[in-house]
């Protein structure tokens, strides 16, 4: 595999979680559990395939698996007033823990691989390639996109016109575990091909670092994705061309931009150009 198709394809986990992430803060839910969506993902992606044999019921499982934990963020969060902030924490807690005791027999490489048919890629990077117009499209030509917007920026006065705030959260937030989990069955079944402990290592806290970074714009998010991408597979990279590399430094790289991008999003400067969805990890109650 070569090297644009090893970055493509660790750019495309970080662009399935962050394009769910997007939509649901949006519609005003955070999901900081990003991290504990994609694990489950990775682990249910990878232990279905290697029962059943097939690669696309995997995807399904890891679909269904983040869904699950999606649903119970949005149960938590918006129909009884939960902080986002403790229920997406202790999401990614219970998942982590769960998924490293459960996860064990399945350690190692996976027994079945999407295979990579179309110029060296499988299916899900064309789903995902085709997914950020669509994200961008709804988002802001159609009425669903404006119910979304409305709901994310005044969620009373969007009641007030007849839109369900509920429903749409929680549409919104399904669709962010269908996307989270779509992250981490290609990374199990497509990028890596094999389950660890833990293995997502960061890249929802990444995921959920883009999403601001990039304004709550599809097209911008893509890039940023390629951009961390790049920066993943040049870590492992240099490691096999430096000699004595110090591989731990290395592999910090990622990292360390994204508390660069951390820093760059909380200047002033930086807060007055971006316009944050004004209900964003906001309750809603009916009056």
């Amino acid at each position: 595999m070569d090297m644009i198709t090893l970055i493509l394809n660790a750019s495309w986990v970080f662009l399935f979680a962050a394009l769910g992430e997007l939509l649901n803060q949006r519609s005003g839910v955070m999901n900081i559990g990003l991290e504990g969506l994609m694990l489950a993902g990775a682990l249910s992606a990878l232990a279905t395939a290697n029962i059943t044999g097939n690669p696309w019921i995997g995807v399904a499982g890891g679909v269904v698996a983040a869904c699950i934990l999606a649903l119970i963020h949005a149960v938590l969060s918006i129909s009884f007033g939960v902080s986002q902030v403790i229920s997406g924490t202790g999401i990614w807690i219970f998942s982590l823990g769960l998924t490293t005791y459960i996860g064990t027999e399945f350690t190692g490489a996976s027994k079945v691989a999407m295979e990579a048919n179309i110029l060296g890629f499988t299916p899900l990077f064309f789903v995902g390639l085709a997914l950020v117009p669509i994200f961008w499209f709804v988002i802001s030509k159609t009425r669903f996109g404006l119910r979304v917007r409305a709901v994310g920026e005044n969620p009373s006065a969007a009641e007030a016109m007849g839109i369900n705030v509920t429903k749409t959260r929680y549409i919104c937030v399904l669709v962010g575990g269908i996307m989270s989990g779509l992250s981490g069955a290609h990374l199990t079944l497509a990028h890596t091909v094999l389950w660890s402990p833990g293995m997502t290592a960061g890249r929802g806290w990444i995921a959920l670092a883009l999403v601001i970074f990039s304004m709550w714009k599809p097209f911008l998010l893509l890039f940023g994705s390629l951009f961390f991408g790049t920066l993943w597979i040049v870590g492992f990279y240099l490691q096999s061309v430096i000699p004595n590399a110090p591989y731990l430094i290395l592999q910090m790289i990622p990292y360390t931009a994204t508390i660069a991008v951390l820093v760059l999003i909380s200047t002033e400067r930086f807060r007055k150009g971006v316009r944050t969805p004004a209900a964003l990890g906001k309750p809603y109650y009916r009056d």
